[in-house]
């Protein structure tokens, strides 16, 4: 890494960083144009995340521009809701391309001239071999392939048979154009690649205007060179493509935008291929693209991620010229860090016993003031009621518990403080018939009010509570990793043998405060000694639903070390 000075303080810069200040400063470029250019045949995912935070970044950070362009080269796959999904993730995130939205299928008829001047060239030629049979004649990367017996057609032919496959006189698959390049070389992706097929299907955008579609490597690199891209930052599996990509730049002697590569994201416990999250989404093994377990970012949204989180998130991981994978704890810290100062507090109970105070007046009920957020001042307070019958956590009890050095909660003549309200005595407790606790009975002691406490005791354990009159039910989804196995980069099974059965787990019998009594669908929360919870989009005016978004600590990285 470079060192620079900026604004008072060093900054280390990235390969792809200090490329583009070598440029500037050479006066190559009076300003930089990156683009992201999602293809929509799904939702984006926490990949496209590092790469939209990347190519926008980069322009806002040398005063350049960003454009969105849609690789809608492949109609069988592409709709339109995946275009309207992808622009909302963007904006979620924070960027915005202003007027600069664009589309492969914006520039059909210019691609399509440019196939014609590599065929007038004599660059191109129409196959009519299937792509079984030119895999035949291909070769390997050690072994020259073989001409098709229709490489040497003439230049004169082959363009009146792509305006026939233009016209749709031909079926799906049976002509091809071709790049005349080189059967020997290396590269596989230079023997003969195809740069237009035929497909009889409708575009989301271009209707049944076009029966044949330009590939990927045929409109990318094109497409950049139309919009002037002096930046085409790419992700490590399209290394090998680049050559073909500076070959059809030359061969049309157009703009010539230059392609980088950079590693990308890889998460543990994470699968970040559209293919098999919809194979997910098309097999009812999630609800949906935006469900909470899925690495998509409207999933990552409806889970609680925050948009700060991921920016966060993508700078810490940073631009590396090798794959990896990063522990998905990461992200999860980021996130936590984030929501530490935003999410308001509140207590919530996640397996309710009654608690009651037996010297406490049936009727009386009295307001305790808590903080909404220690990180935030100007988050202000709630009012809280506290009445004789309470909830708390069945975990924060213990009939026969450790010594008091092991054990700071509540137990059998066992001390301790209900937060923002009173220490009280466990004097006593009442067994279910199965064995299990049904109700704990404790005396509070007036002088110890929270703010005002003038016995001079002092104890270690702090109780979350819920007065029971007023407590709000609510159901909670516990949501885990939805996948067990670490490195899911190098599984050579079926996914599905990798799911955790256990990624969701739904809690009916959460009671909370009832100060969230208003919360709306978005409003974050951090349950007290619990963890981080987002009011999900399935709350009703009678039922609250929260996810979880993260829990306090990281609780599978402590499971492992144990």
């Amino acid at each position: 890494m470079e060192e620079i000075k900026q604004e008072g303080r060093k900054e280390s810069l990235n390969f792809i960083e200090q490329m583009i200040e070598k440029d500037l400063a050479e006066g190559r470029f009076s300003s930089i144009v990156t683009r992201f250019p999602p293809e929509p045949n799904g939702y984006l995912h926490i990949g496209h995340a590092k790469s939209i935070c990347l190519n926008f970044g980069l322009a806002e950070k040398y005063g350049g521009k960003c454009n969105l362009r849609f690789d809608d080269t492949n109609p069988e796959k592409e709709e339109t809701e995946y275009v309207e999904s992808i622009k909302e993730d963007i904006k979620w995130l924070g960027y915005d391309w202003e007027d600069r939205e664009y589309y492969a299928s914006d520039y059909f008829e210019e691609l399509y001239k440019m196939a014609e001047f590599l065929i007038e060239k004599g660059s191109a030629y129409i196959d009519d071999l299937s792509q079984e049979e030119f895999n035949k004649l291909k070769g390997t990367p050690t072994q020259p392939g073989k001409p098709s017996p229709y490489r040497d057609r003439s230049p004169g032919e082959n363009l009146q048979l792509f305006r026939e496959m233009k016209d749709g006189i031909y079926k799906d698959g049976e002509r091809v154009l071709r790049a005349k390049i080189d059967l020997s070389s290396p590269n596989m992706h230079m023997r003969d690649p195809i740069l237009y097929r035929i497909k009889h299907v409708p575009h989301h955008r271009t209707g049944d205007e076009w029966c044949i579609y330009p590939t990927y490597d045929f409109a990318h690199g094109q497409s950049d060179s139309i919009e002037k891209v002096t930046h085409s930052l790419c992700t490590l599996e399209f290394e090998v493509h680049r050559p073909l990509y500076d070959w059809l730049i030359r061969e049309l002697e157009i703009y010539p935008s230059e392609q980088t590569e950079f590693a990308r994201l890889n998460l543990n416990y994470t699968v970040v291929s559209k293919r098999n999250l919809r194979t997910l989404v098309e097999e009812g093994r999630v609800s949906g693209w935006d469900d909470p377990r899925m690495p998509t970012i409207s999933g990552i949204r409806r889970r609680g991620f925050t948009p700060a989180a991921i920016r966060k998130f993508a700078d810490t991981v940073g631009v590396a010229r090798r794959n990896g994978v990063t522990d998905v704890a990461l992200l999860e810290y980021a996130v936590r860090e984030d929501l530490n100062k935003v999410a308001s507090r509140v207590f919530g109970i996640m397996d309710p016993v009654k608690l009651i105070i037996t010297n406490w007046p049936e009727d009386k009920t009295e307001m305790m003031t808590g903080k909404n957020n220690p990180e935030d001042e100007s988050a202000g307070t709630r009012e809280m009621p506290f009445t004789k019958e309470l909830y708390i956590d069945r975990a924060d009890f213990k009939e026969d518990p450790p010594s008091p050095r092991k054990w700071y909660r509540l137990g059998p003549d066992r001390e301790v403080r209900l937060k923002f309200a009173y220490i009280i005595k466990c004097t006593g407790f009442k067994k279910g018939d199965d064995g299990s606790i049904d109700e704990i009975y404790a005396e509070y002691d007036p002088e110890t009010r929270s703010g005002q406490d003038t016995s001079g005791k002092k104890v270690k354990g702090t109780l979350s509570w819920v007065s029971a009159p007023n407590a709000m039910n609510a159901e909670v989804r516990l949501y885990d990793r939805l996948f067990i196995t670490e490195n899911m980069t190098e599984i050579k099974d079926d996914i599905h043998n990798h799911l955790n059965p256990h990624s969701l787990d739904i809690n009916t019998s959460v009671v909370i405060e009832p100060s969230v009594r208003e919360a709306q669908v978005g409003d974050m929360f951090q349950f007290e000694r619990v963890g981080y919870f987002r009011v999900d989009e399935d709350s009703t005016a009678g039922k609250l639903v929260f996810n979880r978004t993260v829990t306090l600590r990281d609780t599978w990285a402590r499971a492992e070390k144990k």
